[in-house]
């Protein structure tokens, strides 16, 4: 199974490879600030904080939180990302796939997981997430926003995903010891069957 996760993902990468000069284009100036807005509101207070912006693309959320005073770095394993990342926004950009992480221990503030842990294969996903809280300081937050789905995990077109229900996506955030802080729907304003994303907040908590 680890050698198909390895295909999915490098598959996966593959095809932002391709496409990074298009999807830049289509997504920059996508408004997701309600999305930036509830990870710094809970974390709290006025920082600067330290995020690790989890697939950060061509770096168009990296530029937004450095606007607002806050020390981001980038992480992303499509090379041609990393670079218009590091041009675009001037922050340290870490080129890594997400099934081979390498983070520092208790390092971040946050984690801004936006549209991106959905590519993470459901039984690999409890060790990404384990990661993750590891390089959260204690009660560090994790932001996340996937396409919601029924549990479903599949190729869509050259990409992989993983499309969870709100209870299940918050199992696999319990067990490894976060705690839920809120969570919402996007796009705002419209009926609940026209919001495909499930954004939500999870804390950092200390086990015994």
């Amino acid at each position: 199974m680890a050698d198909s996760n390895q295909h999915i993902t490098a598959q996966t990468i593959a095809t932002y490879e391709q496409t990074a000069s298009s999807f830049w284009e289509g997504t920059r100036d996508h408004d997701v600030s309600q999305n930036i807005e509830a990870l710094l509101h809970a974390i709290g207070g006025d920082g600067p904080h330290k995020i690790l912006d989890l697939g950060c693309g061509p770096g168009r959320d990296l530029m937004d939180f450095k606007k607002r005073g806050h020390i981001a770095v980038g992480l992303d394993g499509c090379t041609r990302f990393c670079e218009m990342a590091r041009a675009h926004s001037g922050s340290e950009v870490w080129e890594q796939n997400f099934l081979s992480l390498q983070l520092p221990d208790k390092a971040f503030d946050g984690v801004f997981a936006n549209a991106t842990l959905f590519h993470v294969p459901r039984n690999e996903l409890p060790r990404v997430l384990s990661e993750l809280r590891a390089c959260l300081r204690p009660n560090g937050v994790l932001f996340s926003s996937n396409p919601r789905g029924n549990d479903q995990e599949g190729w869509n077109g050259d990409r992989y995903g993983s499309y969870h229900t709100l209870e299940s996506w918050g199992r696999f955030l319990a067990d490894v010891g976060f705690e839920p802080i809120s969570h919402y729907y996007r796009p705002t304003g419209l009926p609940c069957e026209q919001q495909p994303w499930l954004a939500s907040t999870w804390r950092r908590i200390e086990t015994t």
